[in-house]
């Protein structure tokens, strides 16, 4: 017999979600093998079974936030889900306390898992929203001939009756369930961006800067090189390695804007690993490039391209979260015109790139269309001053404004 308890995730992760279970009471599992899917406030995380044989009992349901080192599960030789052995007399005697003398025997409820003495073969699910409901598992007649009680049949018993005080009659018509709308339960993932994005606004001194970037040359360049670029390097050549390589040869010229502030202490960060955005259908994640002043363009590309694949997967490790020194982040993707990117964590900056849009430029005496991008460098006032900042952005504006010196310096 084997007790499947939530690992050790990472020194700041204390707990997480069942997001999904891979096995179910009486199915066989491997040594090593998978049995259930934990969301954490960063990664998903799956876990494995430290002994082969039959699951017997899942101890939480999918949604249920369990804690690191908490038994979810019991792996075990049999069918699974053996039925609870009655207890001795004496044992019995010492769990259940005496009824007070002014209250009739009859009167205590039965275990909500007890029937004769035998245990409820239910589902965790099922269990979760018998609590809910206020519905007792021994009240329900399931329709599995083996006994099992699901959540179909729970919500097939009802609500069980309870004496409820008459309410007003406005405040009845109030809580009828029209369908106009509907509680959602936010993910753990989006809980935790909504708590750190309002600790990031209410313990930073925000501010953001903006200037917008000319893109004709880079897309010309970018137009005339891509093809020769997928062919030699399997990989497609986008803006996201020219944006890369313009903020590492920023950050070398300003580096309090690749720092973090840790109490009275900045913290100066001699490496460069660049935080790229990831929208998914959980919510934005951050995965890093590492050593970004280390990688060539092809390179860049190529670990976004998997970084990317692996946020929509749910496939990112601790490691690939950790660490970052600066982010970038593209809401031109999704057609943002301007935004003001809000810092991502203990970062002191952050590079918001928008949608091309064209637009008329005074170019010299004359006034041309051209395709223009508004960019805005967020980044926290006690560390970094407006000269730093403008200066930051405006290095980024002449890089890729002037792609070929990005093509040289790397």
């Amino acid at each position: 017999m084997a007790e499947i308890r939530v690992p050790e995730l990472a020194e700041s992760i204390t707990e997480g979600t069942i997001a999904k279970w891979l096995k179910q009471p009486g199915e066989s599992v491997d040594k090593g093998e998978f049995i259930v899917e934990l969301e954490t406030d960063k990664v998903n995380v799956e876990v494995i079974s430290e002994e082969a044989g039959t699951v017997q009992e899942l101890m939480a349901a999918e949604g249920d936030t369990v804690e690191v080192g908490q038994v979810i599960a019991i792996v075990g030789a049999g069918s699974g889900a053996p039925a609870q052995q009655p207890a001795a007399p004496a044992q019995a005697a010492q769990e259940q306390p005496a009824p007070a003398a002014s209250e009739p025997v009859a009167a205590q409820a039965p275990a909500e898992e007890a029937t004769s003495g035998d245990r409820l073969i239910a589902s965790p699910a099922a269990r979760k929203l018998a609590r809910e409901k206020g519905i007792n598992l021994a009240d329900i007649s399931p329709v599995d001939p083996m006994g099992r009680v699901r959540v179909q049949d729970v919500e097939a018993h009802g609500t069980a009756p309870k004496a409820q005080p008459a309410a007003p009659a406005a405040k009845q018509e109030a809580k009828v369930d029209d369908g106009r709308v509907e509680r959602v339960k936010m993910s753990r993932r989006r809980q935790t961006i909504a708590k750190r994005l309002l600790e990031v606004k209410q313990n930073t001194a925000m501010l953001t800067t903006f200037n917008e970037i000319d893109m004709t040359n880079v897309m010309e360049l970018r137009s005339r090189k891509k093809d020769e670029f997928f062919d030699k390097n399997d990989v497609r050549l986008g803006f996201m390695s020219f944006f890369t390589k313009a903020v590492v040869a920023a950050l070398k010229k300003y580096p309090k804007v690749n720092s973090e502030l840790d109490g009275d202490d900045l913290i100066m960060k001699n490496y460069f690993d660049i935080g790229i955005a990831v929208s998914t259908d959980g919510g934005l994640v951050v995965p890093n490039v590492v050593d970004a002043d280390r990688k060539n363009f092809a390179e860049i590309e190529a670990t976004i391209g998997e970084l990317a694949k692996k946020a929509r997967d749910n496939k990112l490790t601790l490691a690939d979260m950790s660490g970052g020194s600066f982010t970038i982040t593209n809401g031109g993707v999704f057609g943002s015109l301007l935004s003001t990117p809000i810092l991502n964590g203990t970062q002191v900056g952050i590079l918001g790139m928008h949608t091309i849009q064209k637009r008329p430029i005074a170019v010299g005496n004359n006034v041309e269309i051209r395709p223009m991008m508004y960019v805005a460098l967020s980044y926290d006032h006690r560390v970094i001053d407006g000269k730093d900042s403008v200066g930051f952005l405006k290095m980024i504006k002449e890089l890729i404004e002037n792609p070929e010196d990005l093509l040289l310096g790397s």
